[in-house]
């Protein structure tokens, strides 16, 4: 699919960016509203947990549904589609009457989005076939999804303040549209030049490996560890892993060629992701906890405060793409992502609720810094690990390692105490065990940047390519 002109081809990576950002938000921004919700829907505490986490969920398992589905019928077709449910479901939650409607529209939600991160990602490989070009558009891409990470909470907080919780789910409308619009207009149709069989029985054993890990991480704590609701999925999950490996590898047409994780730096890729993305919604969890039950600001102004994270993601995405495109590679983004997240964690572990706004508003620009520089490496990895006829399947890998990531930051930080421990001195004390965690992840994402850059493992990337 040659795209001619540069002019067109940033149109078309506008189109993606623009989708990817609502996707993004929706991840963040429900955070800031949780009160609200729960006040004027009457919801439960478990009611609200899975207002966030059934999204997550749903669209997680279905990342790798929707990359292969897309290279197969049409990745424009695919991404209209996706478009079309997102929006549809966002205008449900803005009007649902009740929680359990909105949880079930914040599904619908979820499928549609799931048919937008790896399907834009395809769509960008396909559009920018030079490699360095291609690395500074996914630098720009990487940026718009960081960005939209750490704008959720000021949005969401600005929104709730002015308007109303169902205001953070209707302002994706009119973004849907104009989307669904332009890329009906300007985004050419692709797919694999030799269709694939179909995989339903590898498509389903993917879907229960990661419903059922992502369900047992977020119940876990809260119904114990060693309930048989959690063990069973625990069980179900890693049998459906232990079946899916072998018959994989017996099938012609295989839903993801699992020769590609012999290659260091694809499978580092999927680890840094996972760690990466822990550590942000892990960072979101404490400073959103923190900034609102201890130091009693309110939403709005919490949100604002992290406006220094939300900065540098945007700078640090479009710069680190740039590095990676050029001749310095993957290393340096890698090595500055582990060390400003890992850093930016390390200066919240004495919090207290006198700690200087000055320290903390640092802290979060440090973090930021890392965490904008950490993504555009993680998805040029996956999508240059694997040939063009699986772009869509190779990004699905990086965005359900993401998901997976986030899922696993809120349940890992949540179960060490954190929301359980009152308020005040006792919140800000009981939050450090939370930093430490957050700070092990950048200090996993170094360690990983350091070891996938090797020539050794670069030499692996090559006989896999």
């Amino acid at each position: 699919m040659p795209v001619t002109t540069a002019r067109r081809r940033r149109l078309i990576l506008a189109i993606c960016c623009m989708s990817l950002f609502i996707v993004g938000l929706d991840n963040t921004i429900v955070n800031v509203a949780l009160p609200s919700i729960r006040t004027d829907l009457h919801a439960s505490v478990s009611a609200l947990q899975w207002t966030i986490d059934g999204y997550t969920l749903v669209l997680a398992s279905l990342l790798m549904l929707s990359g292969s589905t897309a290279d197969r019928v049409g990745r424009a077709r695919v991404f209209t589609i996706g478009l079309t449910l997102f929006g549809i479901g966002s205008i449900a939650c803005g009007l649902a009457p009740s929680v359990g409607v909105l949880i079930a529209c914040r599904v619908v939600q979820a499928v549609g989005g799931s048919m937008l991160n790896p399907v834009a990602m395809s769509i960008i490989r396909e559009t920018f076939d030079d490699p360095r070009e291609r690395a500074r558009a996914i630098g720009v891409w990487a940026g718009v999804v960081g960005l939209s990470f750490g704008l959720g909470p000021v949005l969401g907080g600005l929104l709730v303040d002015t308007v109303s919780w169902r205001a953070i789910f209707l302002v994706n409308v009119p973004v849907a549209v104009a989307a669904i619009v332009l890329t009906r207009r300007f985004v050419p149709e692709s797919r694999a030049a030799r269709p694939r069989r179909l995989d339903p029985v590898g498509q389903l054993l993917v879907l229960v490996a990661l419903a059922g890990l992502t369900t047992a991480v977020i119940e876990g704590p809260r119904t114990g560890w060693g309930s048989p609701v959690i063990l069973g999925c625990l069980a179900a999950s890693a049998v459906a892993v232990a079946v899916l490996v072998p018959y994989e590898h017996r099938r012609r047409d295989p839903l993801i060629e699992l020769a590609a994780f012999r290659s260091v730096p694809f499978s580092s890729a999927t680890l840094i992701a996972i760690s990466a993305f822990l550590g942000m919604s892990g960072f979101l969890f404490l400073t959103t906890l923190y900034l609102q039950d201890v130091r009693g600001l309110s939403p709005l102004v919490a949100g604002l405060c992290l406006l220094p994270t939300a900065v540098m993601v945007a700078v640090g995405g479009p710069l680190s793409g740039r590095i990676v495109g050029g001749r310095r590679g993957a290393r340096p983004p890698l090595v500055v992502g582990g060390l400003g997240i890992g850093l930016g964690a390390l200066m919240l572990t004495g919090v207290t609720p006198t700690t200087s706004m000055a320290w903390l508003l640092l802290a979060f620009a440090v973090f930021g810094v890392g965490f904008g520089v950490v993504n555009p490496p993680i998805t040029n990895a996956a999508v240059a690990g694997l040939p063009a006829a699986q772009a869509g399947v190779a990004a699905a890998v990086a965005s359900t390692s993401r998901q997976v990531g986030a899922s696993l930051g809120v349940a890992i930080v949540g179960s060490a105490g954190v929301a359980a421990s009152g308020t005040g001195a006792q919140l800000a004390a009981a939050s450090h065990v939370g930093w430490w965690i957050v700070a092990a992840a950048g200090a996993l994402v170094l360690v990983l940047g350091v070891v996938a850059t090797t020539p050794r493992a670069l030499a692996t990337a090559r006989r896999v390519a």
